[in-house]
C-alpha cells in the first residue's frame, strides 16, 4: 500500500534486527534494516525515514554520531530517533538525549514497548497514520472520513490527489522531489514517471481553487513541490 509510515532499524545483531523488523512490519509499516553506523547514513539520504530505531553499539560510526550527524543536518534533524541501548545509567541515557534522540529504550526491552514508542513518534510527524485531523490555514482533512474542506467549502478530490495532499500537509513548508513524492504517494515498488506527479500536482491545485482562495502548491525550481 502506497504511504504506508517507513522506519529504518538500524542494528548490527543479525537476530534482533529480524524480530524488530518482522513486527514493525506486522504494525503495517515498511521497514528498512541496515548493520551499520555508514549504512545508516546512507539509507537515510537515499530515502528519508519516518522514523529510526538506531541501536547505540555499532561497529565503526556508533549510534551516538550517526544521531549527532542526522541531528545536525538541516534535512534530516526532523526526522525521529529512538535509541536503543544496553546503557541503563542515567548520564547514558542523559548523553543520548543530549545528543538529539528522541526517546530512549534500555535492553532488554518488550518489543511491545518499542512499538509504543514508534507509534507515539509517528502521531507526532504523521498524525494521518493514526487517524487524525489535518489543518494548514484554511484547508482541513478529516482522516478518518476521508473528507477535504477549503474556507469550509467540501472539496472533491480523486484518490492520488487526496493523498497528494495528505502528503503536503503532514509536514507544511518541506520540499518534496517528484522521486519522494512518488514514494510517499504511489509506493516504492510501482514504477511511475516522475512527469506523472506533475499532473496530478496540477489536478490538486485545480481541485484547491475555491472562490477567491490562492494557491497554496508551492513550486521549487529544480527541486520540487512545497505546501505554503
Amino acid at each position: 500500500m502506497a504511504g504506508e509510515p517507513l522506519v529504518l532499524v538500524v542494528e548490527d545483531e543479525p537476530a534482533q534486527r529480524e524480530v524488530l523488523a518482522y513486527n514493525i512490519r506486522a504494525e503495517g509499516y515498511d521497514v528498512h534494516t541496515v548493520a551499520s553506523g555508514d549504512e545508516a547514513l546512507v539509507a537515510v539520504q537515499e530515502t528519508p525515514p519516518d522514523v529510526i530505531v538506531l541501536d547505540w553499539m555499532l561497529p565503526a560510526v556508533s549510534g551516538i554520531e550517526v544521531c549527532r550527524q542526522l541531528k545536525m543536518g538541516t534535512d534530516t534533524a526532523k526526522i525521529p530517533i529512538i535509541m536503543l541501548s544496553a546503557r541503563s545509567e542515567e548520564i547514558d541515557k542523559v548523553r543520548g538525549l543530549e545528543t538529539g534522540a528522541d526517546d530512549y529504550v534500555t535492553k532488554p526491552y518488550s518489543v511491545a514497548e518499542l512499538l509504543a514508542r514508534v507509534r507515539t513518534q509517528l502521531r507526532r510527524v504523521r498524525p494521518a497514520t493514526v487517524g487524525e485531523r489535518l489543518e494548514y490555514e484554511d484547508i482541513a482533512i478529516d482522516l478518518a472520513e476521508h473528507r477535504t474542506y477549503r474556507g469550509g467549502d467540501e472539496l472533491h478530490l480523486g484518490p492520488t490527489e487526496y493523498r497528494l495532499l495528505t502528503a503536503f500537509m503532514e509536514r507544511p513548508g518541506r520540499v518534496w522531489s517528484r522521486e519522494q513524492l512518488l514514494d510517499r504517494v504511489w509506493g516504492r515498488d510501482i514504477y511511475v514517471d516522475s512527469r506523472t506527479v506533475d499532473v496530478h500536482v496540477g489536478r490538486l491545485r485545480k481541485a484547491l481553487k475555491v472562490g477567491e482562495a490562492g494557491d497554496p502548491i508551492r513550486t521549487v525550481r529544480g527541486a520540487g513541490y512545497a505546501l505554503g
